[in-house]
């Protein structure tokens, strides 16, 4: 990574300030990243809840979809030196409310073989309790 180049080279000349200026956009860079993976996952784990809600069935393959997401975002979000959570939970709930438009989306396509459109299948699921589903489920609190 030339970022990391250029941050041995300012070390080196003992242009610390320079030097901490890049680290916070190198940290900016990985948080970022890691929020994108977050949210990718999050839209499969309420894609899922939703289909479950809306169909009021589940199948193993939901079930193994919304594990497999579930304990991605766990592991994206853990800090494995310093422990802890690069995300706070109010974090994890925006990334779910930002989440869910797409979720749902991808839902109609899917839920009841694509017969109803977003609009319609949203009448059949409450968003808060399908968001908060989906925040017990990545904190552990089943």
């Amino acid at each position: 990574m030339e970022e990391l180049l250029i941050l041995r080279e300012l070390l080196e000349e003992g242009k610390i300030p320079e030097a901490l200026e890049l680290v916070d956009e190198l940290e900016e860079m990985s948080k970022s990243d890691k929020l994108n993976k977050i949210f990718s996952y999050a839209i499969i784990v309420l894609l899922h809840l939703i289909k479950q809600a809306a169909e009021k069935r589940s199948t193993r393959s939901w079930e193994t979809s919304i594990l497999n997401s579930v304990k991605q975002i766990q592991r994206t979000n853990q800090r494995p030196k310093a422990k802890g959570s690069y995300f706070t939970e109010a974090e994890l709930l925006e990334t779910l409310q930002d989440a869910y438009e797409s979720a749902l989306r991808k839902a109609a396509l899917e839920a009841y073989e694509g017969r109803y459109a977003a609009d319609e299948l949203t009448k059949m699921v409450t968003q808060d309790a399908i968001i908060q589903q989906g925040m017990n489920l990545i904190l552990g609190n089943n």
